[in-house]
């Protein structure tokens, strides 16, 4: 992969820890930064295509390393900033160049 794969915007946001009085401590989303991202949709395997089934639409979404990009765990989401389609991040590979992560990532749900 190099830089010319990085076709889309993105915005990765986080929700801010409120504290509703009754040990609630969710909050709303807010955007942390933006940046270009490369988008890779999973095909076959029965988890999938049983996941497309259900509404899912899993993917792998593959950014560049940087010390914000370093920051994204699960408990984040991923934004398109063209579409508006949100995406919850059920894993986050650091690939072995340390030029890249890879957010293995899931729409619908």
């Amino acid at each position: 992969m190099d830089a010319g794969d990085l076709h889309y915007r993105v915005a990765f946001d986080r929700r801010s820890e409120v504290d509703d009085g009754h040990g609630n401590t969710r909050g709303d989303w807010h955007e942390q930064f933006q940046c270009r991202a490369a988008y890779r949709h999973l095909r076959g395997g029965e988890s999938v295509l049983a996941g497309r089934l259900e509404g899912r639409h899993p993917q792998i979404i593959t950014v560049r390393a940087s010390s914000q990009t370093r920051q994204v765990t699960t408990d984040w989401r991923v934004r398109d900033v063209r579409t508006g389609d949100e995406f919850n991040i059920r894993d986050v590979t650091h690939e072995t160049d340390r030029q890249w992560i890879s957010l293995l990532v899931e729409r619908g749900v």
